[in-house]
């Protein structure tokens, strides 16, 4: 492990469900399924779900610090986990899925207390959070058939993450819960039109289709990041075009069959607002892909403003 990584431990219930939500941002180099925290060497999946060997199924990510820092896996870990359930998580009970961080050293212990004492101020969960935070100790990666396990069995993890409850848990407690009428008032016609209607504005008379100033650009409903000016290209189509977003889970992606077409949407992950559409006619040096994007649907942020307005973990960007 190159000497400027850092490693960072959670456990948040059935490892299966905790890859995704990490894996392929910048700065994540790797992240493992395994076990760790208990007093058996070498556990094995049965073993540690069977017997009394005081493991928890956990993940163990790499990561680059200066591109993704610590308290950006802690808030992405919080948004995976029920923190006030002691028997489990969903579906599955036991000491092996009770939840957990794993701190490495005294800044990640720092951080991670910090944010249990955030959580528990904001007053999201009614009950009182129990994910105990603990130093990291040996973790044993888990079989094979257990690592990327959302990539092998694509069909069966949807499922799982479904039918165990833990989607519909993120859903209810992290995504924008939207007052139809409340946005009717704060966007405008058109806005809302784009992001609650699934419409499209005009061609080369939008806010950002020639737009160049460097900074990102957000969900302009619930102000989650989405693309980088520095993916943004002119396209001719008359939208604002980019060929990657910031990072992958931060998009959804739907069939659309509407206007006897069969395309992609592209909707935004917790606003679930619909910013537009994937095509494969983009830059072939640069993915070869084109999310042609409505502005209606788009706030953008200078590079200049992104501390003040929270978004200060995006500055590797420009750097």
């Amino acid at each position: 492990m190159k000497e400027q990584y850092k490693k960072a431990t959670f456990a948040g219930g059935c490892f299966w469900c905790m890859v995704e939500p990490f894996e392929e941002r910048p700065g994540i180099i790797s992240v493992k399924s395994g076990y760790t925290g208990g007093h058996t060497d070498n556990p094995t999946y049965m073993s540690v779900i069977t017997e009394t060997t005081g493991h928890r199924e956990a993940v163990q990510i790499v990561y680059d610090p200066s591109i993704f820092p610590y308290e950006r896996l802690v808030e992405i870990f919080w948004q995976q986990i029920d923190p006030t359930d002691a028997g489990g998580q969903f579906a599955d009970r036991g000491e092996s899925y009770t939840t957990a961080i794993y701190y490495h050293d005294d800044e990640q212990k720092k951080i991670a207390e910090e944010s249990k004492k955030s959580m528990e101020a904001s007053n999201k969960f009614k009950s009182e959070i129990v994910t105990d935070i603990l130093p990291a100790k040996t973790f044993y990666e888990a079989e094979e058939k257990h690592q990327e396990y959302h990539k092998k069995n694509a069909y069966h993890y949807k499922r799982y993450k479904k039918g165990s409850g833990r989607a519909d848990f993120i859903k209810d407690h992290w995504h924008v819960n939207k007052n139809k009428k409340d946005l009717k008032d704060k966007l405008s016609s058109i806005q809302y039109h784009v992001t609650q209607e699934n419409g499209t504005e005009r061609p080369f008379q939008n806010e950002y289709y020639d737009h160049e100033g460097e900074g990102i650009y957000v969900d302009l409903v619930s102000k989650e990041p989405l693309f980088s000016s520095k993916d943004k290209y002119d396209a001719g189509c008359g939208w604002p075009s980019f060929t990657k977003p910031i990072e992958k889970q931060q998009v959804k992606e739907n069939v659309d069959t509407s206007h006897g077409m069969v395309r992609t949407e592209v909707r935004s992950d917790k606003g679930d607002s619909h910013l537009g559409h994937i095509f494969d006619d983009g830059p072939s040096d640069r993915g070869g892909m084109r999310y042609c994007i409505n502005s209606a649907a788009l706030e953008f942020i200078p590079k200049e403003e992104l501390d003040e307005r929270g978004y200060g973990f995006l500055n590797y960007l420009f750097d």
